[in-house]
């Protein structure tokens, strides 16, 4: 038997017990060995729920019993679930988690320090929750070279845009809609200002990469300044405003690492991705274009991708899986020399402003959405600083959104 313990009792946590007890039989199959859960570490009690025969208040007791083997941790947050990860792989314990959040700021050395004591430390559910991309870049893809990663990395985001284009609803009422169906936090700043997404694209990064990305390096925006209007214009264009993570390799060998709200179109395979649905587009030098798609959140998705790192870590006791990167700095590419067409709004009136808007910034594609007051056009490709640059000089701009492809 292979005792297991899951530090955390939250949405996550009941989730993972929930699906190894569900599934105990084919679970205890695939590993070969029974694999049962001894402690449930958490600062509450749970009352008449089947929990409470396991529960334990002391984080001593699970890094001190030498029977437990693997640990999940899904108590997110970096702390303490940084100093009790580092103590469980230092006690010779494997760990699962779900914490973006960890493995962004501590994976490289946490990573080394399974690697050195021939453990492993897993985070398939760290990004994109229930879909599977870890375990597919680091096994199934590892002989080509992934020259681009782009994705929704974020249901929330991805939810409140949905209902933003095809409810009509404002920003703020699709958040507060969201946040009545439990999909956004009562405190949604993580989701809404893009750093959720952030931590996702530079892990994916780090392990295509196999050096550190530090997220605060990456440029990341969110979605708070993104407008019905700015909807209007979109759809104008035949195109939708999703708020895509990502990160290219470029010829000169650099990788570049952006999020921020961005316009598609029809042809790009993330156009029809909707409501709190996630999908990971990865372009590989020898495979080309592949996609990953499916529930980006929630507890059983989410718990789901935990409980195969469980499985994972079961089968391999004394066996590392390679899951690494160094804890070399990645210097990514500077994006402000990123080129793009941006679509542009700005106050005043096509007929009569748009030769000023060229002399700016060239020509222009002036797009129509029947708005008093203002217009908006779309310009030709222009690097990210050559843009700020040009805007600074106008007080007539009201917003301006990327355009993808």
């Amino acid at each position: 038997m292979i005792q297991i313990a899951v530090m955390g009792y939250g949405t996550v946590g009941s989730g993972v017990v929930e699906v190894l007890s569900t599934n105990q039989a084919s679970i205890d199959k695939r590993v070969g060995e029974e694999v049962r859960v001894k402690y449930v570490l958490d600062l509450r009690d749970f009352p008449g729920d089947p929990v409470e025969s396991v529960l334990v208040h002391d984080f001593e007791t699970i890094v001190n019993d030498p029977e437990v083997k693997v640990v999940v941790e899904v108590m997110g947050g970096v702390e303490p679930a940084y100093t009790f990860t580092k103590r469980c792989l230092l006690a010779g314990k494997s760990v699962c988690t779900s914490n973006k959040a960890l493995v962004a700021a501590h994976g490289a050395e946490l990573l080394q320090i399974a690697k050195d004591k021939n453990l492993n430390y897993l985070f398939e559910a760290s990004v994109g929750g229930g879909i599977p991309i870890i375990r597919p870049l680091q096994t199934c893809l590892t002989a080509d070279e992934i020259v681009e990663i782009s994705g929704i990395l974020n249901g929330t985001t991805n939810y409140i845009l949905t209902n933003m284009t095809y409810g009509g609803a404002s920003f703020d009422d699709a958040l507060k809609d969201a946040q009545d169906k439990g999909y956004a936090e009562r405190n949604p700043e993580a989701d809404v200002e893009g750093h959720d997404a952030c931590r996702k694209i530079a892990i994916l990064t780090s392990l295509v990469s196999g050096q550190r990305v530090d997220f605060e390096d990456i440029y990341t925006e969110g979605i708070t300044k993104v407008t019905a209007e700015d909807i209007k214009y979109a759809d104008k264009l035949g195109r939708v405003i999703k708020l895509l993570a990502m990160s290219k390799k470029e010829a000169d060998g650099k990788y570049y690492a952006m999020v921020a709200p961005f316009l598609i179109d029809a042809a790009n395979p993330l156009y029809s991705v909707n409501g709190v649905f996630n999908a990971i587009f990865v372009e590989g030098n020898m495979l080309g274009d592949s996609m990953f798609y499916g529930s980006g959140a929630g507890k059983l998705p989410t718990a789901s991708a935990v409980a195969a790192d469980v499985v994972d870590a079961c089968k391999n006791l004394n066996e590392n899986l390679g899951f690494y990167w160094s804890d070399e700095k990645l210097v990514l590419g500077d994006t402000r020399d990123d080129k793009r067409r941006f679509l542009v709004r700005v106050k005043g009136d096509a007929q009569a402003d748009k030769a000023a808007m060229e002399a700016l910034f060239g020509p222009v594609e002036v797009v129509d959405a029947d708005l008093a007051g203002e217009f908006g056009f779309v310009t030709v490709s222009l690097s990210e600083a050559e843009y700020a640059e040009r805007a600074a000089k106008s007080d007539k701009i009201l917003n301006r959104i990327r355009v993808e492809g």
